[in-house]
């Protein structure tokens, strides 16, 4: 192996980046990302300026944060997903269209969970008719490959006719938009400022956190993984929906015989 020094010489990297650790977010701002995150489940159409009011806070610091959660306020403004540079952007193709069956359309989304500690990012793809969560994925950034990941683990259930998904980097990339592709399977994109064009996956972010994410306050990674294979085993198999007639996800959706005595 070539020595330290030359490696950084043929990167050109200057030595004290290589031997730097980036500094995680501070305790003070771990407990304000927390907060926002409950106001924003709260107030979704709360912007910087006033969350940085209800908060109490400089409206900078918010701003960096709601950026590093990946949250802005539900209301029409432009250019509120930034597509990967250079990739199509699909239109919507859901608006007034009823959802007639499993496998119809499903939807992806990401949101950020906060730990004790750290936070990490959370991927899932839903069905719509169903509410049943086929597949998620935990990342501690932003990058592609776990929303991939969960689409791919996903596809061991079926695939849909209609994928929806909103307009960031990660759904717009051709990483995540080829399997897609490969199938046939029409896309659509959220239009932008419009939330509510993803609205069953939003109402799963605000029963997750509600009902394991605030009360558990994990410590790590992995006790937080633990928790939500649990928990979404609950959810597709054991918790009544209301929306459904009081059934489970998992009485309307057709699940693989190998995947029909599935355990927590």
């Amino acid at each position: 192996m070539l020595p330290i020094a030359r490696q950084c010489e043929l990167l050109n990297l200057p030595r004290s980046s290589y031997y730097y650790t980036p500094q995680g977010e501070s305790a003070a701002n771990l407990r304000l990302m927390r907060r926002l995150d409950q106001l924003y489940l709260a107030r979704p159409f709360f912007g910087s300026r006033k969350m940085a009011v209800e908060l109490g806070v400089n409206r900078k610091r918010v701003q960096r944060l709601m950026r590093l959660m990946a949250i802005e306020a539900h209301y029409a403004k432009p250019r509120l997903s930034q597509p990967a540079s250079g990739h199509t952007v699909y239109p919507y193709l859901l608006r007034g269209v009823a959802i007639e069956a499993p496998n119809h359309v499903w939807s992806t989304d990401i949101t950020y969970v906060p730990m004790h500690g750290g936070f990490l990012y959370l991927a899932a793809v839903m069905d719509w008719f169903s509410r049943f969560v086929l597949a998620w994925e935990l990342s501690s950034t932003m990058e592609t490959g776990f929303c991939v990941a969960a689409l791919e683990a996903a596809f061991g259930f079926g695939q849909p006719r209609i994928f929806n998904s909103d307009q960031g980097a990660q759904f717009t990339s051709q990483e995540f938009l080829t399997p897609l592709l490969a199938r046939q399977i029409q896309i659509s994109m959220d239009g932008r400022g419009r939330a509510l064009d993803n609205v069953f996956i939003e109402r799963l972010w605000r029963s997750l956190k509600y009902e394991l994410i605030y009360p558990g306050d994990f410590s790590d990674g992995h006790a937080l993984a633990r928790a939500l294979k649990e928990y979404f085993h609950f959810y597709n198999h054991q918790r009544p929906h209301q929306a459904l007639g009081y059934k489970t996800p998992a009485d309307l959706f057709p699940l693989p015989k190998t995947k029909r005595k599935r355990t927590p």
